[in-house]
């Protein structure tokens, strides 16, 4: 009896191990699908009426989403010892332990994507697909910074572009909107110690600025 009980015990374990892979399968298999969806909506946005670059640029984005999906699954923040950031002391939130993991993907993920992007496209146009990798935050922040101080000068204006532009890069080895806003986050505050130190006040600019719109709120 004891015998028979733990063959079922057996045989429903090797049930449920084989469901369970068969349903990963089928779970990676539908996620695949909707990267390559989305890579060849993003190339197909170009234009470029030329269907063996646009199924070459499509392998390329695909490749490159899926090995950014797939590290970032594969190496959650918990693979990062909880401990203190040393340049503020700060101890590391969850975030920062899941942006430490993700830059630990190997470098070719990203050589590989640029170089793909650049042997089809010129810079105008790959610009525009890490623009759709990371929803256009380049020209929102940039927008934001007009408004906070709008007399930034030429000067001003490209080392913030320059620093927004890297943060672009930098950002598409990155998963989600969250990570990517805190890549941005790095160089948003580099743009705005740059401003301190030449001659700019950015908490005074920005403390103006949003007085100003609460005032307008209030019309």
């Amino acid at each position: 009896m004891k015998t028979a009980s733990l063959f079922f015990i057996i045989v429903f374990a090797v049930v449920l191990g084989v469901k369970g892979q068969t349903d990963s399968v089928a779970t990676k298999a539908k996620s695949d699908a909707e990267v390559e969806k989305r890579a060849a909506a993003w190339i197909a946005s170009l234009q470029l009426n030329d269907p063996a670059k646009e199924t070459r640029l499509t392998a390329v984005v695909s490749t490159h989403l899926e090995a950014v999906r797939d590290w970032n699954n594969e190496h959650p923040y918990t693979t990062v010892p909880a401990g203190i950031d040393p340049s503020t002391g700060k101890t590391l939130s969850t975030m920062d332990r899941q942006i430490i993991a993700n830059s630990a993907m190997p470098r070719s993920v990203h050589e590989n994507l640029m170089t793909g992007l650049r042997k089809d496209l010129n810079e105008e146009q790959v610009n525009s697909i890490l623009d759709k990798y990371t929803i256009g935050k380049v020209a929102f922040t940039m927008n934001g910074y007009h408004a906070i101080v709008p007399d930034l000068t030429p000067l001003e204006d490209s080392v913030i572009r320059s620093n927004l532009e890297q943060a672009r890069e930098q950002a598409v080895d990155f998963k989600n909107a969250k990570q990517i806003s805190a890549i941005f986050e790095i160089y948003k505050t580099k743009s705005e110690q740059y401003l301190n130190a030449n001659g700019r006040n950015w908490r005074a600019l920005y403390k103006a600025y949003s007085d100003a719109a609460k005032a307008k709120k209030k019309l």
